[in-house]
């Protein structure tokens, strides 16, 4: 099942607060990705699946129409259910001062 809000909306959102990049991410069932950061801020919306998104020993558990927001350089793990996953991601990269 895909949520209901149309990628273009979500894109549009996004980069209206100076997202620099819009992109869908799908992973396969059962993935697991060890701890890692990015050098971007990741401000994310789960469309279909699941996944557990582990951020300094918490993990949360999420779903079709559940959001995350991660900031640039922020350790974490993640796990993708069975059905894999499929989340619509907001990149902001840093800027030079």
């Amino acid at each position: 099942m895909t949520y209901p809000l149309p990628f273009s909306e979500f894109e549009a959102a996004e980069r209206a607060i100076g997202c620099d990049e819009v992109i869908a991410r799908s992973w396969e069932p059962d993935t697991t990705i060890a701890t890692h950061s990015h050098p971007f801020r990741a401000r994310a919306l789960v469309v279909q699946g699941e996944m557990w998104l582990t951020v300094e020993g918490a993990t949360q558990h999420l779903r079709p129409g559940d959001r995350f927001d991660l900031p640039a350089g922020k350790p974490h793990a993640e796990r993708y259910g069975p059905e894999g996953a499929t989340y619509w991601v907001a990149r902001s990269n840093a800027r030079a001062s």
